[in-house]
């Protein structure tokens, strides 16, 4: 079973299987924001959701600490845009500049 974890030190969420790092999400807080900057699922490791019940944890996160999501990384924005209970996370003001719709 993946276990996700959000490795502050290194400012990236982690998912572990086996004891091995099978994918991470970059992140960097500022006061009230969270910017995600990467994601990357590891060879091997693709096509099981990991990234996306990652990106999951972080927003649901996120939204519990009461920040303000900016999604640099393409997946975070995506994942955003599919899932439209995160799109209140991303300022109305940018989300055009992301591909999100503004409502």
């Amino acid at each position: 079973m993946a276990e996700i974890v959000d490795d502050k030190e290194q400012s990236r969420y982690e998912v572990h299987e086996d004891g091995e790092t099978v994918a991470i999400a970059d992140y960097v807080k500022q006061p009230g924001t969270v910017s995600f900057t990467h994601t990357e699922t590891f060879d091997g490791h693709k096509g099981h959701g990991h990234a996306g019940r990652m990106i999951d944890r972080a927003l649901r996160d996120a939204r519990d600490e009461e920040l303000v999501v900016i999604p640099f990384c393409w997946f975070a924005a995506s994942y955003i845009g599919t899932h439209p209970e995160f799109l209140e996370l991303v300022p109305a003001d940018r989300r055009a500049e992301f591909g999100l719709p503004a409502e």
